[in-house]
């Protein structure tokens, strides 16, 4: 008997229908399943007897009961990335649970897998058992390096990569120590990307031709994922051969661009052209600096850029930061607070936006799509380990 929904969770929502078997754990995986889940995918999360490991990466910690009375505390960090999905325990390594899980390949659309790679063929779970067995599979492997390459078998690290990709030679202030971001950027982008290729793999199933019908593997990595954000930096380097600097809060191109100190806490100014660089002198009392030599175009303004910093700082410490704020949104000057994370959520924007979900009494960040003529799937909170069978 089949355990795939017999009708979609929400006939209006995108991927309402697709049937996802997740093989994955931790964080870039698991994203990526959560994102098809929000988009309406059916997704079954296949668990090991011991379960995700990122339930036990608390504090802080959260407790449900579910049907049988039972308490359950599970990390909150394992809700981050598993609303909307199903969870079943399988053992591999048991004839009938793996009998189990090719079954429900078979039947399925997508399979999401993070396992080393070579390290499901053992099980006949790897992409060209499954693809055998089921042609129109969309399979897509995650692993730190990718299937080919020198180190294509290691396990890889979303620490470990922010520091090999080149992020943290980027990030911190220019005389500290390399930094590592604040949110999980590499896996958190890698399921990112993930859900992109798996989604543009069955929109090339569907198309006429001839490999209409057919799924395919999709290859991503953290490693990759990565490097593939480097962007204008990637380009800097790759234009003039020079490694770029680690700015702090600067900006290599543009000046002033930054944050900057007020009588009680800091603003970022994000000034980007001359105009803007007008605007901002004269609603600081300092239009002086407009005609300055020293700061006439953003090429001379990036040159002195200590001095122009100094000059704008000795006179932002005498301003509250609301007061800041509003004379440069009256202005039309690009500025903003840093906030916390409660004032993240507490931001009116925010709120409008619905980003804060609550379901079954779980708070969570809704995938961030607004569709003209569709709406995301959210109706269940992240499982129970085991709860779907």
């Amino acid at each position: 008997m089949t355990m795939w929904f017999a009708q979609s969770r929400n006939p209006n929502a995108p991927l309402a229908g697709l049937k996802v078997v997740e093989l994955a754990r931790v964080l870039a995986g698991p994203f990526c399943g959560q994102i098809l889940a929000d988009l309406g995918a059916d997704v079954i999360k296949v668990e090991s007897p011991e379960g995700d490991g990122t339930r036990l990466w608390g504090p802080p910690w959260v407790e449900r009961t579910d049907a049988h009375g039972t308490v359950h505390r599970e990390a909150a960090y394992y809700h981050a990335c598993n609303r909307g999905k199903r969870s079943i325990i399988a053992d591999f390594g048991d004839t009938d649970d793996l009998a189990g899980v090719k079954a429900l390949i078979a039947e399925a659309d997508v399979v999401i897998e993070n396992f080393k790679t070579g390290s499901l063929a053992k099980f006949g779970l790897d992409y060209a058992a499954c693809a055998a067995a089921n042609p129109g599979l969309v399979y897509c492997s995650i692993t730190g390096f990718g299937q080919t390459g020198p180190r294509a078998r290691e396990a890889g690290y979303d620490f470990v990569v922010q520091g090999m990709s080149g992020f943290m030679s980027l990030t911190g202030e220019p005389e500290g120590h390399p930094v590592k971001m604040g949110i999980s950027i590499s896996d958190l982008s890698t399921g990112v990307w993930a859900a992109n290729g798996i989604q543009a793999a069955l929109l090339m199933r569907a198309r006429t031709g001839p490999r209409q019908g057919l799924g395919q593997q999709v290859d991503i990595s953290l490693m990759d994922s990565s490097v593939a954000l480097l962007s204008n930096q990637a380009t800097y380097f790759l234009t003039t051969g020079h490694n770029p600097p680690r700015m702090g809060n600067a900006h290599a191109q543009v000046a002033p661009y930054g944050v900057f100190a007020v009588s009680d806490g800091h603003v970022i100014l994000a000034p980007a052209n001359d105009g803007l660089f007008h605007k901002l002198m004269d609603l600081l009392g300092l239009s002086h600096l407009s005609t300055d030599p020293r700061f006439l175009a953003n090429g001379d303004r990036t040159a002195n850029a200590t001095a122009l910093d100094a000059e704008i700082a000795a006179t932002t410490i005498g301003w509250t930061k609301q007061g800041l704020l509003d004379a440069c949104h009256a202005a039309g000057v690009p500025a903003g607070p840093i906030n916390r994370l409660d004032e993240v959520f507490a931001d009116p924007q925010v709120v409008a936006r619905g980003l804060r979900v609550d379901l079954g009494g779980m708070p969570g960040v809704r995938s961030p799509f607004t569709f003209s003529d569709a709406e995301l799937a959210l109706d269940r909170p992240s499982p129970i380990h085991g709860q779907d069978g």
